[in-house]
């Protein structure tokens, strides 16, 4: 399997990164990208551990491979990738949203049903079966890009004025596509190996030229990434910042600048119906998304340690109202947690033989987590209180001899020193207040879509028959006739 290292060196190939409006000349070390750069290639190095049970044996190859790579094909199987995904998420504490692992998952059930991509008028079956083999031997780091700009939403590309905003084909060739226009929101594509692009928005019929599914690699010619503002090179220090120095994704506006793109690196063409089938049909949605779940489980779990640690050093963890305030952050932890395995309990096997997690606990957590997230926010913003205002400036200030005495004085608590008190609550404040805080708290909300969109997962893979036949045979279990009057 690849090792961190080799990852790193697949990083330093030619790439249009736009920051500022001047272009990246060395990802690998520039201060907005070195830092989450490094923690992917530890989590390739962890995968390649084998104490760690992330690799596992190809069947047909005799190699090893990334099990967040693979479909699961038995009940064993995935509790196996649960307890991989969970041992990556507890690397980086659930803060990388788009680790490797998540359009890993995607790819893993796109290859276990190559037949939803062989229904339209070309049969790319082959090609998505050669694409995940690739994915797996080469150990690669797929992004993706699925939704278009943001245009207009009230209405489709195929009404935008301009020539192809959205991406979409600008010429079909013998050898493959040609791609124009733009597509969003590409977190860690700056640092990826490929970009998978489609559209997860529905379509009609007349935007067909944007109904795609390709790979493209980012250091494809035509390939621009515009990133949003990075927080890593503002933090001053770990100590300071030390979620924002490690786990700041760089989210891209992917522009197709007349890319390229070979037959063989295409799998849905101009097929609407093809988009629904990839994502849906062959259980990339549910599973790609138990994987976020895996890692906003950990999140949480995270979140509320913090609070309970904060409540210590802070005297509270005893009060009545401190208490309750951690029952609740425990109630919302466990919530997510439950419905992560209760979808692997609820597992079963599709006719292909990929045992898909339950839907209905997937998505019902899903459905919650716009309301959640910000909850869990709440509570921890009412537990540290002023105190994370009531920090010094930067860690220079506790090793300058001339201010660390006056530090040491006046903030620390009796179960903890200066020094740890402050670290503490940089750490709270880095989860609540910074902008690393700000980009996760938008994107807890949004990252599987605006909530209703979500909600709308939720509803229709709750199961209400059975409900409404309950319903139904109680309200059929008297009438009119046999009431009673009082």
């Amino acid at each position: 399997m690849r090792s961190g290292a080799d990852y790193l060196a697949a990083l330093k190939g030619p790439r249009r990164i736009y920051l500022d409006g001047a272009p990246v000349e060395d990802v690998a070390h520039h201060p907005a990208f070195a830092p989450i750069a490094k923690t992917i290639a530890e989590l390739f190095d962890l995968a390649a551990d084998p104490e760690s049970g992330i690799s596992v044996t190809d069947e047909t190859t005799g190699a090893g491979v990334n099990r967040l790579f693979t479909p699961p094909r038995s009940r064993e199987d995935l509790k196996a990738y649960r307890e991989a995904a969970t041992t990556w998420a507890r690397h980086t504490h659930g803060w990388v949203g788009r680790s490797p692992d998540h359009v890993g998952a995607f790819v893993a059930a796109f290859s276990a049903h190559p037949e939803a991509f062989s229904q339209g008028e070309r049969d790319f079956s082959a090609n998505i079966a050669a694409y995940h083999k690739r994915v797996l031997e080469e150990n690669l780091y797929v992004s993706y890009a699925i939704i278009p700009p943001q245009v207009s939403r009230a209405t489709t590309a195929h009404a935008w004025e301009g020539d192809l905003i959205q991406a979409g084909v600008a010429e079909e060739r013998e050898d493959g596509i040609v791609i124009r226009g733009a597509q969003m929101l590409a977190t860690g594509g700056a640092v990826a190996d490929e970009i998978f692009v489609s559209c997860i928005k529905p379509l009609g019929p007349e935007d067909a030229d944007f109904a795609l599914g390709f790979a493209v690699p980012v250091d494809a010619e035509g390939l621009k990434l515009y990133c949003r503002r990075p927080y890593a090179p503002a933090a001053t220090s770990e100590y300071d910042y030390p979620l924002t120095s490690r786990y700041d994704e760089t989210d891209a506006l992917v522009v197709f600048d007349d890319v390229f793109i070979p037959w063989d690196r295409v799998f849905v063409y101009r097929d609407v119906a093809g988009l629904r089938r990839q994502f849906f049909d062959t259980g990339a949605h549910v599973f790609g998304n138990w994987q976020a779940q895996i890692r906003f489980m950990v999140k949480t779990q995270f979140i509320a340690g913090l609070a309970r640690k904060v409540a210590a050093v802070n005297g509270v963890d005893k009060f009545p109202g401190v208490v309750e305030k951690l029952g609740e952050l425990a109630s919302l932890a466990s919530i997510v947690e439950s419905a992560v395995l209760a979808a692997e309990y609820t597992a079963e096997p599709d006719g292909n033989g990929m045992w898909r997690p339950g839907s209905r606990a997937v998505y019902g957590a899903m459905g919650l987590q716009a309301e959640l997230y910000p909850r869990l926010l709440a509570i921890l913003r009412d537990l540290v209180g002023g105190g994370v205002l009531q920090v010094p400036s930067s860690v220079a200030d506790l090793t300058n001899p001339e201010t660390r005495a006056d530090i040491d004085k006046y903030i620390h608590s009796p179960s903890a020193p200066a020094e740890e008190r402050v670290k503490l609550f940089k750490l709270a404040w880095d989860v609540v207040g910074s902008e690393f805080a700000g980009r996760h708290h938008q994107y807890e909300m949004f990252y599987a879509g605006a909530p209703f969109v979500v909600k709308g997962y939720a509803y229709r893979n709750y199961g209400f028959d059975g409900a409404l036949s309950d319903i139904d045979a109680f309200l059929s279990s008297y009438d009119l006739d046999g009431a009673i009057t009082r």
